[in-house]
């Protein structure tokens, strides 16, 4: 009995932590925005430039895995169109791994420049944006709120590093915010009622071109729909006996919920939306969630110490848990899971951990192990490299 009134007290200090008064700081946009801001910051990136120069790994290693990559390719032909049309699993696909990976090779490119200070990879980055923003007009078919959500999620976190950091001229970078606010920002910026990792990717999106934008009021909108997706995605054992649910969902009985969390009856802390389904979709929800957190962090304020933050190392411990090999119980997705986390647990490991010192030991085991963490292609990409136990 002892040891049990321990744990719940440890476990509700650590919570009371997370909950913190600095929650009412993360409801709105800041005054002014910081720039480069989106996922990674100027000291980030800084910090990232000396390791890679003082040969330190994990970094040294993780910028040879950039720079070895297709996306650093200085020879790089960009495949813009005018409409990009993803059906389900992308097909049809036209256009959408192009407009994914070209996205990915500027981002590449924009952090090969700011580590190498070789302007050809600034001035690569920059054609590449060009080339989709004189072109690009729309998006289409089933898939398209979560293609535009990928590759919007990509796309500042490239342009903020080149405008922000590279001195030389993007004669075209209004053209490319034009692109941003026209094309992509009102694709993802209402959300969407399907599974929880599109919405998430969508607002991560949103935030991210906000940004950029400097748009206080579709960054406060992508932020209250962020903070309600969070909670209706993982699961913890405060929210009672059924997981939260969003407006607009229509999800008003318990039948309607297990349907929608894929079967899964039993509820327990960190267990996601989508956890039954597979991994590898759970882990595209829990690394939106974590890009948002770390953009909000950059920006002045602390969606760790919400209940997001929570939320976060809780997914991460749950799902890591099952993807280094543990049994699964018959109580759980029918006894089966899907493996396939991907390369998403560095941010939120660096944060929770790393920051705050919260132990995470199945978050550390498998973060470590899949060092340096490349690219899933899609979305994430050169987390190692960039928020590896960076204190910045």
């Amino acid at each position: 009995m002892r040891r049990a009134a321990f744990l719940v007290t440890v476990t509700s200090l650590v919570v009371g932590a997370l909950a913190s008064p600095n929650a009412s700081r993360a409801q709105a946009a800041p005054t002014a925005f910081v720039h480069p801001g989106v996922a990674v910051s100027r000291a980030q990136l800084d910090f990232v430039r000396d390791k890679v120069n003082a040969a330190a790994q994990p970094w040294k290693g993780a910028f040879d895995q950039l720079l070895a990559s297709k996306y650093a390719d200085l020879n790089r032909t960009p495949a813009p169109r005018a409409v990009v049309e993803c059906g389900s699993y992308s097909n049809p696909n036209h256009g959408c791994t192009d407009e994914r990976e070209d996205a990915l090779a500027a981002y590449t490119d924009a952090l090969a420049w700011y580590v190498t200070r070789d302007e050809r990879y600034a001035k690569k980055a920059i054609a590449l944006m060009d080339a989709w923003s004189g072109v690009i007009k729309d998006h289409t078919d089933s898939n398209a709120p979560l293609q535009t959500g990928w590759a919007g999620s990509t796309w500042p976190r490239a342009a903020e590093i080149v405008k922000y950091t590279y001195s030389g001229s993007w004669t075209n970078s209004g053209r490319f915010a034009a692109m941003l606010r026209d094309v992509y920002l009102p694709e993802v910026i209402n959300g969407s009622n399907s599974n929880g990792n599109w919405e998430l990717s969508m607002t991560e999106a949103a935030i991210g071109i906000s940004v950029f934008l400097e748009d206080r009021t579709s960054y406060d909108k992508a932020m209250a729909k962020f903070r309600a997706r969070t909670a209706a995605y993982v699961y913890l054992a405060s929210d009672g006996e059924l997981p939260k649910t969003v407006p607009g969902q229509n999800l008003n009985t318990r039948e309607k919920i297990v349907a929608y969390w894929q079967g899964q009856g039993t509820f327990v802390t960190g267990l996601t939306q989508e956890t039954c389904r597979d991994l590898t979709h759970t882990g595209y929800g829990i690394s939106a969630i974590s890009h948002v957190a770390e953009t909000s962090r950059i920006q002045g304020q602390d969606l760790y110490g919400t209940d997001v933050g929570e939320r976060l190392r809780q997914a991460l411990g749950f799902q890591a848990r099952y993807q280094l090999g543990a049994a699964v119980p018959g109580w759980l997705c029918g006894g089966s899971l899907n493996l396939g986390l991907g390369p998403v647990t560095e941010v939120g490991y660096n944060a929770l951990h790393n920051r705050l010192g919260i132990a995470m030991s199945n978050t550390q085991t498998l973060t470590l192990r899949n060092r340096p963490a490349g690219s899933n292609n899609l979305f994430v990409a050169w987390e190692t490299l960039t928020h590896g136990d960076n204190p910045a």
